[in-house]
């Protein structure tokens, strides 16, 4: 009877700790806004990935001709407006007189660009806002200016940026909010070699000042690799993940945040909260 009892404790102990080691945290992301759902890097998509439960949102920004900080992925206006103008050439007024909700879907029509100014106060509390830099350094001193008369605390906004120079110089002037180095990782079709190794992304983010990285998911992220970015105290993300399969690989891999345009989806296929 007691080597019954120790069995079964055994048994429940053994559980729970299995139980706990899937319990994993990670930060999922919404990819400019719920871009899945809804027309991507506007305020319907930002709201809704805030709805669908996402831990942070990530949004693309560009300064306009005028110096406003605006909300597109690409430098031009052709995929979401249909007008095959740079955002750079084009004034505020100019790029509010566009309708980038239309293309994806009629019950958008009318969706206007909107300014970094009016995305920062929908950031829930205890989420944060990733704001991707498009640009080049020009940006800096307006990014920092609007972060600062919005209030917002360090926590709640963080920089992410493909541009070295950018995150150096992001860096610099706002020591205290995080800033991540974006990297996308291609592999050799002949040699099979990855672009970078994680001691190589580790030299160089360390030499950026840089937080972390923010890399493209692939199989060149194993445990090891997240092992050697982890313990030179960075952080581990990654873009763009609609797969489950894939975003379990890449927390088995000690990923600590995970973009997807699916937040709400990809939270019930992973069984996080």
């Amino acid at each position: 009877m007691r080597l019954q009892i120790f069995l079964a404790t055994l048994m429940l102990t053994t559980s729970s700790f299995a139980n706990a080691a899937e319990q994993v945290e990670v930060e999922i992301t919404g990819h400019r806004g719920a871009s899945y759902d809804a027309p991507e890097n506007t305020l319907s998509s930002v709201r809704l990935g805030w709805e669908q439960n996402a831990d942070s949102v990530e949004i693309d920004v560009w300064l306009s001709k005028d110096g406003h900080i605006v909300l597109s992925h690409d430098k031009d206006t052709k995929k979401c407006a249909g007008v095959d103008k740079l955002v750079v050439d084009q004034t505020l007024a100019e790029l509010r007189q566009l309708d980038v909700g239309q293309w994806k879907n009629e019950k958008y029509a009318g969706e206007r660009m909107p300014v970094l100014s009016e995305v920062l106060p929908t950031i829930p509390t205890g989420k944060r806002l990733l704001i991707e830099i498009k640009c080049g350094p020009e940006i800096v001193p307006t990014l920092v200016k609007e972060l600062r008369a919005a209030g917002r605390r360090p926590a709640e906004t963080a920089v992410i940026c493909f541009n070295a120079d950018v995150v150096a110089a992001m860096k610099e002037a706002r020591p205290d909010l995080q800033v991540y180095w974006l990297v996308g990782l291609k592999q050799d079709k002949k040699s099979g070699a990855w672009s970078h190794t994680a001691e190589q992304l580790v030299e160089k983010a360390k030499e950026l000042h840089a937080d972390g990285v923010d890399l493209s998911a692939c199989d060149a992220i194993t445990p090891a690799f997240g092992k050697t970015i982890k313990d030179a105290g960075l952080k581990l993300l990654v873009w763009t993940v609609n797969d489950p399969k894939v975003a379990k690989q890449m927390i088995a891999a000690g990923v600590e945040g995970i973009t997807t345009d699916r937040p709400a989806w990809l939270r019930e296929q992973l069984g996080l909260q």
